[in-house]
């Protein structure tokens, strides 16, 4: 029997097998996430990081609980193809290319019979058309000469395909075979390490390794979701919005950077837009960018007013030092 299966994005799955890692455990209640009791002889300091893992993964549970891809698809293929298209690329626009596309393209035999040029036709309002036309096609040739056209279920196998770099090859192992996977994109990787979940990662990999080594395999692949949402919509490359978001208590960035006027130091504002690159020939570096700054309730939270009146006092009294 195939174990591969359709998936529809609009539905929620709840049946997911629970995977656990050493000392973890994962409290699948109303908002819970548990990283588990300390190990035998593990430092003060680990368990500070710990202890700061749980809190963040526990907001976000609490706070979008249903996270999921904003991405239209209803099975591997579907999603597969949509991914490489969201390259450099929004959700928004990759969502009102598909339909068309995969209407004239349902399976990978189907795509693997056409050619460049009426793959272009269909995904030319998009970036990059010609590059992804062309991986589309050397993807669906491959599904169907080394895989019988099915979608590959391991990240190493993923990763052959054409225009599939690490995180497409993440996004998949994640969402359609729920395998313990972390995709890191532009937006996972500044939001974490804003956050204070990665320390001087200097690559998407180098990052994804430590995400993984601190959050528990269950909810990796919903851990990524949460992540790039409030990337998308919170925590943004320039201009993040600190002042309306709930995790500020908890963030590093935030603290090191707050002016006392709801707004970002000259500094930080100068690095926000920092990301990682990728190699454009895969992969390209900014992926599933969003037109929009419309943003689910949930994911915003103000800022305490003691916590806005105790940072605008210290930024009054700093300014008034200087003048003497």
């Amino acid at each position: 029997m195939d174990s591969r299966k359709n998936t529809s994005s609009k539905a929620e799955t709840t049946s997911k097998p629970v995977l656990k890692q050493k000392s973890r455990s994962v409290d699948s209640g109303r908002g819970k996430t548990r990283i588990g009791k300390a190990a035998k002889g593990k430092s003060g300091a680990q368990a500070d990081i710990d202890k700061h893992y749980q809190e963040i993964l526990d907001w976000f549970a609490r706070n979008n609980p249903f996270a999921k891809s904003e991405l239209h698809y209803k099975n591997a293929y579907e999603l597969l193809v949509a991914v490489i298209l969201s390259a450099q690329c929004t959700d928004k626009r990759v969502n009102m290319v598909t339909p068309a596309l995969l209407a004239r393209f349902p399976d990978p035999l189907s795509m693997s019979r056409s050619d460049q040029e009426e793959i272009y036709s269909y995904i030319k309002s998009i970036s990059y058309p010609n590059n992804k036309a062309a991986h589309l096609l050397g993807m669906a040739k491959m599904l169907q000469s080394d895989f019988g056209g099915q979608v590959p279920d391991t990240v190493e196998d993923l990763m052959r395909l054409p225009g599939v770099g690490r995180k497409t090859a993440n996004v998949i192992a994640s969402v359609i075979f729920d395998k313990p996977a972390m995709a890191v994109d532009t937006h996972v990787f500044r939001v974490s390490a804003r956050l204070g979940l990665t320390h001087d990662a200097k690559t998407p990999l180098e990052a994804e390794k430590q995400l993984v080594s601190h959050i528990p395999e269950n909810i990796l692949g919903k851990a990524h979701h949460w992540l790039i949402l409030h990337g998308r919509y919170v925590c943004t490359a320039r201009k993040p919005h600190c002042e309306e978001c709930g995790l500020s208590e908890l963030c590093p960035y935030f603290q090191a950077n707050w002016d006392g006027d709801a707004s970002l130091s000259a500094d930080a504002k100068e690095t926000a837009s920092s990301r990682p690159l990728e190699s454009p020939e895969k992969e390209p570096a900014r992926m599933n960018e969003s037109v929009s700054r419309k943003e689910p309730v949930s994911l915003k939270k103000s800022v305490s007013p003691r916590k806005l009146a105790s940072a605008k006092g210290k930024s009054a009294s700093s300014k008034g030092n200087s003048k003497k």
